[in-house]
């Protein structure tokens, strides 16, 4: 073979493998990411899903000590981890969302948080949801 064949066969050999090991970021890092982002947007809506739940926001602020009708969630995932010895900070939060009133923070009373997100919400939007505040350090 010609010298400048060789060069292009192993050019043409080499350069596609350079690409394929080049991702800075991995489909599974994007999936979470596209989920962090929906769940996040889920929570700025005003209203949620047909039945127009109240969202996120209308009672909760992301800001540091700014109460609104429910709790600042600024460092929820944070306070999640250790709020029930032996329950994940994920499945807390789960069920932070589907039962409110088994983590009620103090000064809070029950029955004020709406309690049918588990039946006007999606799985997915629920997994959204969580996967937003796992982020909220």
């Amino acid at each position: 073979m010609k010298p400048r064949l060789i060069t292009l066969v192993l050019c043409l050999m080499v350069v596609p493998g350079l690409f394929s090991c080049s991702s800075p970021v991995s489909t599974q890092d994007r999936t979470q990411s596209d989920l962090v982002q929906r769940g996040k947007a889920i929570f700025e809506m005003t209203m949620i899903g047909e039945s127009k739940a109240p969202g996120c926001v209308v009672c909760h602020s992301l800001e540091p000590g700014k109460n609104l009708v429910g709790p600042s969630l600024a460092g929820i995932a944070t306070y999640a981890q250790t709020a029930m010895p032996g329950v994940s900070a994920e499945a807390f939060l789960r069920q932070a969302i589907l039962e409110p009133d088994k983590h009620l923070m103090e000064g809070y009373p029950a029955g004020v948080m709406y309690s049918n997100y588990g039946k006007d919400l999606s799985q997915e939007e629920i997994e959204a949801l969580v996967a937003f505040m796992l982020t909220l350090k």
